[in-house]
């Protein structure tokens, strides 16, 4: 009898002790938690809240391929396929309809006095190479990175996902490799016409008259008034800014992090779309919206009326130099 009572004993304790060393994880785990540990009770944004990053282990030499979700990423997404879109429809739309609006307004700006048959040189062969290099590179980039932002909205249903897919694989490469050429022309711009381009108080008061483009009045204005400042510091930070933002992303993860790849592509579009607004301006005012004002960059010389009226100080610069110039290399000229 002895025997029996003592296994009964033992075998009470035994069960205690096990009970106590089940009870006590799930007691602790529920107090620390709060919360039943339960699939229904795993909250997947409680969780990216918890971690900075969901991620795996990899056996490849890039660790960071192990990356399966951050929340940042999701924020980017977020940005890039619903804030950017909405961003470069109302740039590049907006700035359409307003060039429409003024030119239904406005009308063609004419040259007052007509053309006098006589010309000035504007620009040499050299400032306009410049011109057209870095304006032909970054119009293909603007179309191949526009087609980054709409073109599976836009351009997909039109031609479907086979030629989609060729047009974008053309377009990566194009945008690649154009984007060198136009950071050469960045530099080669800056080295042309800094000189020229430095802000003056007579750009405010050109500015504040609205530069004859809004009325029939020319301010007075040298080589480039005060618009065409705005224009040529725009496409110089723009495109310092675009060219660093670019490098980043040709060569990604040489010095960077996923986060400064998802800022490097955020400011590229952005920048990327704001320039492309601002140049639908200069390309209108440029050709069809002023007569005369091509010949700028086409042939490099322009109407002396129209220069009088435009750029009338850098007219009386120009004539001053040639007034200076001794008679026989005047001649020659």
């Amino acid at each position: 009898m002895r025997i029996i009572a003592s296994l009964k004993t033992a075998l009470a304790a035994f069960a205690l002790v096990l009970t106590l060393a089940v009870a006590s994880p799930v007691s602790a785990q529920q107090s620390i938690q709060g919360v039943n540990p339960t699939a229904q009770a795993v909250k997947e944004q409680d969780l990216l809240r918890q971690l900075d990053a969901v991620s795996g282990r990899v056996s490849i030499p890039d660790q960071k391929s192990g990356l399966l979700i951050q929340p940042q990423g999701r924020e980017w997404r977020q940005f890039h396929n619903t804030t950017m879109f909405w961003v470069g429809a109302i740039a590049v739309l907006g700035m359409i309809a307003l060039l429409v609006v003024f030119y239904m307004t406005r009308g063609k700006i004419m040259i007052d006095g007509g053309f006098s048959g006589r010309t000035i040189l504007r620009f040499n062969v050299f400032e306009r190479f410049v011109h057209w290099l870095t304006a032909g590179c970054f119009i293909i980039l603007a179309l191949s990175g526009l087609n980054v932002t709409f073109g599976k909205s836009l351009l997909l249903p039109l031609i479907g996902h086979e030629a989609f897919t060729n047009v974008s694989v053309i377009a990566k490469y194009a945008h690649n490799f154009l984007a060198f050429p136009f950071m050469a022309g960045i530099v080669f711009m800056f080295a042309v016409w800094v000189r020229d381009n430095i802000p003056e108080g007579g750009d405010l008061a050109w500015l504040k008259a609205g530069g004859g483009l809004l009325g029939h009045d020319h301010p007075p204005a040298k080589k480039f008034n005060g618009g065409q400042k705005l224009i040529f510091w725009s496409v110089i930070l723009g495109g310092v800014a675009l060219s660093i933002s670019g490098v980043l992303l040709l060569f990604p993860f040489f010095a960077t992090t996923i986060w400064d790849m998802q800022i490097a592509q955020i400011v590229h579009g952005l920048v990327g779309l704001i320039l492309v607004a601002i140049m639908l301006a200069h390309a209108y005012i440029g050709s069809v919206g002023m007569e005369g004002a091509f010949d700028a960059m086409g042939s490099g010389e322009v109407d002396l009326n129209w220069a009088k009226e435009h750029h009338s100080l850098w007219v009386k610069e120009e004539e001053a130099k040639k007034a200076s110039m001794p008679k026989g290399m005047v001649a020659a000229e």
